[in-house]
């Protein structure tokens, strides 16, 4: 008997160790055991979400929203068209909604929403500081409707946003939806660059390629100011990025470049200045008080007319 169990023991044992074995391999018999099981039990269905994307990972839908009549522009009416990248996208670490219901709305597709993170129009569900600042432009009398137009795709360099990129079409479409939805665009905030840092985009090939965007723009009737942010900085290899920061490098120097060449471009916000560790949750991408702080700054600026000396 107690042999009897020795053995019965040692062939567990054994079995054990051989389908763990086999499992780490993927040797046989654990690809034909696990065909078996989605056989007999079948596959199992993810449960659904609330979200969809287009094939460029932009959230273009949220079952959540609320959709709204678009409010017609008037002279006290924001209409923001934010570009770049991650921290202009849904990659905050807040979430926000319009205080001030359908007066601050997320425009997307000819169509209109109660803005609230995430927006319609850019990468990823997390949150975002647009909102607050729709919020924050309210509440501080500057105006009394904004319409947020977002468009940023995470990691995207300045060069597939020039001419000849694939977010080039994107972009006028996005200008001629707002346009057919009785929209003037009034202020373009561009945050962008921490990818051509890490890619080694030289200073003359930024501000080719930035310029180059900006003529699509002005081809397509967009008459309004283009705010260019000082922004570079995105720490880590886990992010893309380098493990220190140097403030001056080619990208910065192209952007405070563009910001002084006239043209309608002005400077924007400077997050590699504004922001410290604690601002960024993975020390790129900006937590709830770099929102805050970006979100005031983007005020202050646009309060202003975009001076230079209330910007920083």
């Amino acid at each position: 008997m107690r042999r009897t169990m020795a053995v019965g023991l040692a062939a567990l044992i054994a079995i054990y160790f051989l389908g763990g074995m086999s499992a780490r391999r993927e040797i046989f018999p654990w690809p034909q055991l696990s065909a078996l099981k989605k056989v007999v039990g079948g596959e199992k269905v993810a449960a659904p979400s609330r979200y969809t994307f287009d094939d460029k990972e932009r959230l273009i839908g949220d079952e959540s929203k609320t959709l709204v009549a678009c409010p017609p522009q008037t002279d006290r009416t924001a209409v923001l068209l934010i570009l770049g990248q991650s921290n202009a996208a849904n990659y905050g670490g807040q979430r926000h909604r319009s205080n001030y219901g359908a007066r601050v709305v997320n425009a997307f597709d000819k169509r209109c929403f109660i803005a609230a993170s995430p927006l319609l129009g850019s990468t990823n569900t997390r949150g975002e500081y647009w909102t607050l600042l729709g919020n924050n432009l309210i509440a501080s009398g500057q105006n009394d409707n904004v319409i947020l137009a977002p468009l940023a795709y995470s990691g995207s360099e300045v060069a597939r946003w020039a001419a000849g990129g694939d977010f080039n079409p994107v972009l006028v479409d996005t200008v001629k939806q707002l346009q057919d939805s009785g929209y003037r665009i009034t202020n373009v905030l561009w945050v962008q660059g921490e990818a051509d840092l890490v890619m080694g985009t030289t200073a003359e090939a930024y501000q080719e390629r930035f310029m180059s965007m900006v003529d699509t723009l002005r081809q397509h009737g967009v008459e309004a100011p283009v705010y260019i942010s000082i922004a570079s900085k995105c720490l880590e290899p886990s992010n893309g990025g380098f493990k220190e920061h140097i403030p001056d490098n080619a990208v910065v120097r192209a952007q405070l470049a563009l910001s002084k060449s006239g043209h309608g471009i002005r400077e924007g916000v400077n997050s590699d200045a504004l922001l410290d560790g604690d601002d960024r949750y993975d020390d790129c991408h900006f937590g709830g008080t770099g929102g805050e702080k970006a979100s005031q700054a983007w005020l202050n600026i646009l309060r202003s007319g975009g001076r230079l000396e209330t910007s920083r």
